[in-house]
């Protein structure tokens, strides 16, 4: 609608009793359009006032749509952290030890130890995907997720065998732990990336990135196990790996993983772990598989609290680990890879088989 303005920048009575009476006729917008033109021409400087009020309505306009904006971002990241996997009491109890984590004599040290298991089990299972490698850097020009990673006890060894890995963990002082310790070795400096936030924030980054990822002693932790798997899923390229440490709920592990471990040996600090949360292997491998997860191999790991080391074992009614590869079928809906600062060398030499692993338990 258009307006006749006074000399104070204000709407005439005059213009709005003739667009009232006449704007309905085409010979009253023709008087209300004359009437403007007039005004416009007897008193130019209404024309500065009438762009001044243009300029101040869309500079309202944007401000709003901004932020607007602004709350709809707060409202999704409010919605999205409500659907994390991540237990806050699980980060409180991690956030006290953080500061622990390279002491191998101390509380981690069962973990220390558990990568003479892990780390041969991940390695010679990614090399079967592989037609030669690089003797001393076989995972050279892979991209390895360590979800949980801590202090980066996994990671590093990771990083040693010449994979790019990136390390993740809702625990703050758990990442700077592991930043202050890699920056010793200016390889890994180079090799390794760790940043703190959950695995719903990578997926909402980036989808089928990384040849494999690594959820070690992670599991037992996490406040939903299935939304976990399918962020693992996600995350993973097309017959990617997946790997996983875990125990077993059983009323040995109860037994032994927390009255014995916990409360009497103190081998690990009390309230560690919750057995209600502990995943059988027949349940995890039931929500892997019906997520277009392959399960691999199945095998017992048995730790050994006086010698301090660890022993493939047939049964799996304790510590056991699994391996499982995602589907073919490419997930098409994702945002473009993340990008890392890790070396992509290519791979050179022959494929090596697992040792020490007892039996695969196709469940």
């Amino acid at each position: 609608m258009l307006y006749g303005l006074d000399f104070n920048g204000c709407v005439s009575s005059h213009s709005c009793n003739v667009l009232s009476s006449s704007a309905l006729t085409p010979e009253g917008l023709v008087c209300s359009n004359s009437q403007l033109i007039w005004t416009l021409q007897s008193k130019p400087w209404v024309f500065d006032e009438y762009r001044t009020m243009w300029f101040k309505s869309c500079r309202m306009t944007f401000l709003s749509l901004n932020r607007m904006k602004s709350y709809w971002q707060l409202w999704t990241r409010l919605y999205s952290t409500s659907q994390t996997t991540v237990d806050s009491n699980e980060v409180k109890t991690f956030l006290a030890m953080a500061h622990k984590w390279w002491d191998e004599e101390g509380m981690f040290a069962p973990l220390h130890s558990m990568n003479d298991l892990r780390v041969p089990f991940i390695r010679d299972n990614l090399l079967k995907t592989v037609a030669n490698h690089h003797p001393g850097k076989p995972l050279s020009g892979m991209k390895i997720l360590d979800v949980g990673c801590g202090g980066g006890l996994l990671t590093e060894p990771l990083g040693r065998l010449g994979a790019s890995v990136f390390g993740i963990d809702p625990v703050d002082e758990n990442i700077k732990t592991a930043q202050h310790h890699k920056a010793f070795d200016p390889v890994l400096d180079k090799r390794i990336e760790y940043r703190v936030c959950s695995l719903e924030e990578i997926v909402e980054e980036t989808e089928e990135t990384f040849d494999a990822v690594i959820a070690s002693e992670v599991v037992e932790h996490v406040a939903d196990l299935e939304t976990f798997i399918q962020c693992c899923r996600q995350v993973l390229k097309p017959t990617g790996s997946l790997f996983i440490t875990t125990i077993n709920k059983t009323q040995l592990s109860y037994a032994l993983g927390i009255v014995f471990a916990e409360q009497i040996a103190g081998i690990v600090p009390k309230g560690t772990h919750t057995w209600e949360k502990f995943v059988s292997p027949e349940k995890l491998e039931s929500i892997l598989e019906s997520n277009g997860l392959s399960v691999q191999t199945v095998a017992g790991m048995l730790y050994n609290p006086f010698s301090g080391y660890w022993h493939w074992n047939e049964n799996t009614s304790l510590n056991y680990a699994a391996h499982a590869v995602k589907s073919m079928v490419p997930d098409h809906s994702g945002p473009a890879e993340v990008v890392f600062k890790g070396e992509t060398e290519e791979p050179q030499a022959e494929v090596s088989t697992i040792p020490g692993v007892h039996g695969e338990l196709k469940k």
